[in-house]
Formats: structure tokens, sequence, C-alpha cells
């Protein structure tokens, strides 16, 4: 393993090929002392590789490829869906990786010959498996029953697994080692990861819903969240909030994915539905608008957890889960950093970031060593929200950040969430030339529907907690957020009327 990696030993070594970011050359240098013989190395044959979504894991597959190739060893790659064959070739090919070969059935690189071959796991389960002496398993944690057979087959390969999230119950018993190069929080830190802001409405009543696998059952959890309520409230709350970024969606089933597609549709929001029998040209499709901004909303069920790669700004989660896995998966998809998107909204719909923490806060240093048998109770975050009484933000600390509130600690005080509370982070209070773009906006729309200036100082009221004193009195353009904003005004006075 320490010819594998040979030519790695160094920082500027790494560098002539391509500069990398000091923790992917962490990543490599970590994984080598796992891997590498006795003395230096711990003689490690199956490692798994933790880094959070955005961490370069693609590309510090193709460093360890290259160092492989340079010593003649043959690698094989598996995906975990036959959809992200083509993107991870591509994104080799882009690293200077030639002569890659896949394993699937009529695809036109097929090469059998080739020293590097690109696999989904669903064909490595019907397919003859190439020798190799190193195999990398993208997303590790789905614990393909292929790659369990051939880690029991081949004792003498070398496995590397990579997972943002590799605590699924029982990786310890087939995996030898866990190395944790970098966090969410330390990239976010670094500018390499998105800033983001969570809010959240009230923790849906999930206490009559039975876990099934480990998690809430599907059935009883969609009919929880698919309540004229909470549809609504998710609508109106994108529509107040979501200042028109680019979203991702994720719903309960797919009958509740198409019930929210259809309620922005309604709504006038451009929206798309997408599950797990979307064919690959409609989601590419689907994409293409999605960049161009013509969609503004992708709903899902949970096939746009992994391996994309879209512009997101916002997140909204309206699936309730026990899994953090699942629950970190979500959220990374709006992690990266994308020009022209400032940080990440999180709509939290479900409560999972109440319940399960901020993903900042959830980590695990060891790889889970259960054996078959009753669920494992898991520990918590180590830091759960609490709304910071000074401004609604949940805090994870004593300081607020947002007003500087300092929160003194009393036992026995229990803490009641509001309607939507900020979670994390904070947003610049708005300049007065923001504040007379608004004004001057709603003047508008209060001539266009014929309503008087009393409603649109009501309107300014609601959205900035004042009147609108000392502004002009124009007239103004109409933005989306502004009209969103109306709408989000409308939906609540017909649910009030409706109640009543």
């Amino acid at each position: 393993m320490n010819d594998m990696f040979r030519g790695f030993d160094r920082r500027e070594d790494l560098a002539k090929k391509k500069e990398l970011r000091e923790h992917q050359v962490r990543a490599i240098g970590m994984l080598r002392r796992s891997m590498g013989r006795a003395p230096l190395g711990l003689g490690n044959k199956r490692v798994v590789l933790q880094a959070p979504t955005g961490a370069g894991k693609t590309l510090i597959s193709a460093k360890l490829i290259e160092g492989a190739l340079a010593k003649e060893n043959r690698v094989i790659f598996t995906a975990p869906a036959i959809s992200l064959i083509d993107q991870t070739v591509a994104a080799f090919e882009a690293e200077g990786i030639t002569g890659i070969g896949v394993l699937q059935a009529s695809h036109p690189r097929t090469d059998p010959l080739a020293r590097v071959q690109v696999a989904s796991v669903q064909t490595l389960a019907k397919r003859d498996i190439p020798a190799a002496s190193m195999v990398i398993v993208d997303e590790c944690h789905l614990r393909a029953k292929v790659i369990e057979r051939l880690m029991s087959e081949r004792p003498d390969v070398y496995f590397i697994g990579l997972s943002a999230t590799p605590w699924a119950k029982g990786m310890g018993l087939l995996w030898q080692d866990l190395v944790i190069p970098t966090s969410i929080g330390d990239l976010i830190e670094r500018g390499y990861l998105s800033r983001f802001r969570v809010f959240a409405p009230d923790v849906p009543d999930m206490s009559g819903v039975k876990t099934v696998a480990g998690d809430y059952d599907e059935g009883q959890t969609a009919e929880v969240m698919s309540g004229k309520t909470i549809t609504a409230s998710v609508v109106e709350t994108w529509l107040e909030r979501g200042e028109g970024r680019p979203t991702l969606l994720f719903a309960v089933n797919r009958a509740h994915a198409k019930q929210l597609f259809e309620a922005f549709e309604r709504a006038g929001v451009a929206s798309a539905y997408v599950d797990a029998y979307t064919d690959v040209v409609e989601r590419q499709i689907i994409e293409r608008r999605f960049r161009s901004g013509e969609v503004k909303i992708a709903c899902s069920v949970r096939t746009l957890t992994t391996g994309i790669d879209w512009p997101v700004g916002c997140i909204v989660d309206a699936a309730p889960t026990k899994s953090e896995m699942l629950h970190v998966q979500r959220i990374g998809r709006g992690l990266r950093v994308n020009p022209g998107i400032d940080g990440c909204l999180i709509l939290d719909h479900a409560g999972n970031s109440l319940r399960l923490g901020l993903v900042t806060d959830i980590r695990h240093e060891r790889l889970d060593d259960t054996a078959a048998g009753p669920q494992k109770t898991r520990a918590q975050a180590d830091k759960l929200p609490k709304p910071c009484p000074g401004c609604g933000e949940l805090l994870t600390g004593l300081q607020c950040q947002s007003c500087g509130f300092l929160r003194k600690p009393v036992s026995g005080v229990e803490v009641v969430e509001g309607e939507l509370v900020e979670i994390a982070g904070k947003k610049a209070a708005p300049t007065r030339e923001e504040k007379q773009a608004w004004w001057s906006g709603l003047l508008s729309v209060a001539k266009h529907r014929g309503r008087a200036k009393g409603w649109a100082s009501h309107t300014y009221r609601d959205r900035f907690g004042v009147w609108p004193k000392g502004l002009d009195y124009v007239l103004g353009e109409v933005t989306p957020e502004m009209w969103n904003y109306v709408k989000a005004k409308d939906i609540r006075f017909a649910k009030r009327r409706q109640n009543a």
C-alpha cells in the first residue's frame, strides 16, 4: 500500500498535479497512515473516509487512482446508482485520468482491459467483477451486499469507502478504520462550504407514529405532513421567506411530493417533480430548467439527496426522520458554494433540526459495531438548538450572535418554540433604501389591486414591524420577493376566513 500511495508524501508533489486544499491533502495522508504497512502504517485493508458533501471526494479519489496507476495497479470505483456513472467518468477525465472503462451492459465506454473501471453497485451484482488492487466505494454507508461479498472474497484487496455520513448500523463489523480529515463546520469557516440559516415551524406531532426499521412509518408520516394546514404552511413560508431562491424540497413519499408540487404550481411558483421513476433525460431537462431559473422548486422523494451538484439556495424539508444520515445528506445538498447565491436558507417543516440537531453539531468519531438485533439507541447531537429570548433565533450556546443576548442557564425551565424560529445564522437589518423599495413596491401593488394606502401601510408593518414613517410616497418596482410576500399574506387571510 505504501507503493500505491508513493508520490503523495509531500504537499509539493501533490501541487504539481493539481493544487489540493489542506483538508484533501490531510485526507490522503490519513488514508496512507491507516492502510500503510507497519511500522509506519496501521496495516488496515478496509478504511472509510468521512468527508462532508462538497469536500472534494471525487478529487481525492482521482489522486488515489493516479497513485495506483503509477504502480501499474488496477482500480474499481463504484457509484451508488447507474445515473451517476457518466458523471463520475467525466469528473475523473477532468482530473486527467484516461483509459477509463465502464462496467455496464451496452455502455459505449465498455472496455474490460481498462485499468480503471467505473461501475454502479447494481451492475456489479450482475457481472463478473475483474481483478483490482483497490476498490473505492462511494456512499459506502448504503451497505451494498455485493461490496460486502467482494470484501469477503478478496481479503488482500484494499477497500476505501467514501461517505459524508458513515454511521449505518454494523459498518464497524466490515470496515476496520474511520478517518475524518475535516468537518462541515471547519469547511464553512474556511469558505469551502456555504453558511446557512435554518428556520423551523413547530415540530410536527409524531407521537402517534410508529417506528419501522429505525425510522418513522412512511404512511403515517405522510398523513401527518399532508394535512391542509401544513401544506399551506410550506407554500406560505417559502413565499414569505424563500426569497425566490432555487430550492430543493424533500417530501415523505410520492403522493406527498406531488401534493406539494401541485400546491406550489397553484400559487404561481414554477416547480418540478422528481422521483425514482424519473428517467435520465427528463431529470437532465429538469436540471437545465432549474439552473436557468425556469424552475424555482424541485419537489422530490429522496432521489436528490446524493450525487447532484445543482446550484441550491434553499432547502425545504417536509419529511420528518429519525435518521441523522438522511438529515445531514439533505441539508448537504444546499451547502455547496454557488456564485450569486448568498448562503443557504433551510425551511425545516419536519422539525428535524430541532429533533436531531444542526448538521454542524452532529458527529460520530467511530464506526458503529452493533451486530444484528434490536435498534441501538444513539446519543443525540452534542447540542440541540434553543430559541433566543431576545430575538427568537435558536442557539446552541449561551451568546446569541444576532442580538447579543447572553442567556443564563436556569434549571427546570422549559422553552417553548414559536410558530417559526431561526435556528442558525443572522441577517443584516434592512437599510433605508431597502425599506423605501419595499414601500414603493407595495404602493404599486395597492394601486394595481385598487387597494387603499392603508393596505400598503399595514402590509409594510407586517413585513418590518414598524409603520412606513419618513418614507417617500412614490410608486416603485414590484420584485418577485415582494410579490411572494403579498401572496403569502393572501394565503394567511384566506386560511383565517376558512377557519372562521
